[in-house]
């Protein structure tokens, strides 16, 4: 890219001295050469004290860990520590619900079970695992509802919008901080 057309300002926000582009990516460049986008600078959790991390090794390593889980966002931005808002997968509850026999399976039925609970706790434990300790989750908060493409919290693309969330969800990010 030579710049933005007829926009000087905003190409030397993008454009450094040394031509190199910033992107606001955070890449890393493996053995062989290869470059892999891994996270959005501007979507950093830096914490209260100054600890700079990624949310989506973080969500990535919880939705590994729980096959029940559809969404998960990290929250810790100068926060003492990281918490999370998870929901459930319908499919998922469906498939577990057929299992155990339950008559009703949806997730918000399941969100207030204390086995499915049990097992949500169970597989942050093993994504934490995973994590540096500064990046494991101390607390949880299993949402009723799954979010939907589009919606509030995601973008059609299934991407969250993290800030939405956090105002949406302030009152359940409160209580986990309380």
């Amino acid at each position: 890219m030579k710049g933005y057309r007829n926009d000087p300002e905003k190409t030397a926000e993008a454009i450094d001295a040394d031509g190199w582009m910033h992107t606001g990516d955070i890449a890393t460049i493996d053995d062989e050469g290869y470059v892999r986008i891994v996270d959005r600078k501007k979507e950093l959790i830096i914490n209260a004290a100054g600890k700079n991390m990624s949310p989506q090794n973080i969500e990535g390593a919880v939705k590994v860990a729980c096959p029940l889980v559809m969404s998960v966002v990290a929250i810790g931005d100068d926060r003492p520590y990281v918490t999370a808002l998870l929901t459930l997968d319908p499919d998922a509850c469906a498939a577990y619900g057929a299992k155990v026999g339950l008559a009703d399976a949806s997730p918000a039925v399941l969100a207030q079970d204390d086995t499915v609970r049990a097992l949500i706790q169970s597989g942050v434990d093993q994504a934490n695992e995973k994590l540096s300790r500064v990046e494991q989750i101390k607390k949880f908060a299993l949402l009723p509802q799954p979010w939907e493409p589009g919606g509030d919290e995601l973008t059609p693309t299934m991407k969250l919008k993290r800030t939405p969330i956090a105002k949406k969800y302030a009152t359940e990010i409160d209580a986990l901080y309380s």
